[in-house]
């Protein structure tokens, strides 16, 4: 079954009169529970696909179906509440509140929904359990090291129970140890929840660790290849 369906997407940026084209027609399936990885250069269109694939922008031309909704015919209201249902993201700079604590920033995305208090607070405390970081959810963002802030951000990419979670360059702020244990977790969690991860990244120890690679370069997917399980890179400081 697909679930996200991209055809053809062109992405031009403009401005004071220059034309600068992102994506050169992007066409892509990615089937229901896939864990694949995006890779290229830098330049070469990975955070403009991953922004197009999440709804968080609109292509130039071209259409995004998300299970065979199509995304060109939402306004941005109805756009907003198929993404807050479907969709969950992981940023490379986490992007918590640094204010309120870690149970605060797992529950945010349930109190936009309108979730009940005691509800969004069980879930949000069941999953940071399950995370392995329970005993730091009244900790704020800066008193958690940088793996603990990234399965802080897994948790709240999960809590609405998206059925895609999209993740930019989850490594691309942590060391190597830390790494090897995000790679580890991406993995279960794609094992275990049955929920379609996409991942953009530089990290070639974390992309082979996925059942498919996209490559792009110049706006164009290049080719694609499919790892073999085993000979994984185990390098998580080879980056492209």
């Amino acid at each position: 079954m697909i679930t996200l369906e991209a055809e053809n997407l062109v992405k031009v940026y403009r401005a004071d009169g220059v034309e600068t084209p992102a994506l050169r027609g992007v066409s892509l399936k990615i089937e229901k529970g896939e864990f694949m990885s995006i890779v290229g250069p830098s330049g070469c269109g990975k955070s403009t696909l991953l922004n197009l694939l999440g709804t968080l922008d609109r292509p130039t031309s071209g259409r995004l179906l998300i299970d065979g909704i199509d995304t060109s015919k939402l306004n941005d209201a109805k756009l907003a509440k198929l993404r807050n249902e479907k969709i969950g993201f992981v940023f490379q700079s986490f992007n918590m509140v640094p204010r309120m604590n870690g149970l605060m920033n797992v529950e945010l995305p349930l109190l936009v929904k309108g979730t009940p208090k005691e509800e969004r607070r069980g879930r949000a405390l069941k999953l940071l359990e399950e995370l392995g970081i329970g005993k730091k959810a009244h900790n704020r963002p800066s008193q958690l090291s940088g793996g603990e802030q990234q399965r802080l951000a897994l948790a709240r990419a999960l809590i609405t129970d998206p059925s895609i979670v999209l993740a930019d360059e989850p490594t691309g702020n942590l060391d190597t140890k830390n790494s090897a244990m995000v790679v580890e977790l991406l993995e279960k969690l794609n094992e275990t929840t049955g929920k379609t991860f996409v991942v953009i990244t530089h990290d070639l120890g974390l992309a082979y660790h996925t059942r498919r690679i996209v490559h792009l370069r110049d706006g164009e997917i290049e080719k694609e290849e499919y790892p073999d399980k085993s000979s994984v890179h185990k390098d998580y400081n080879h980056n492209i």
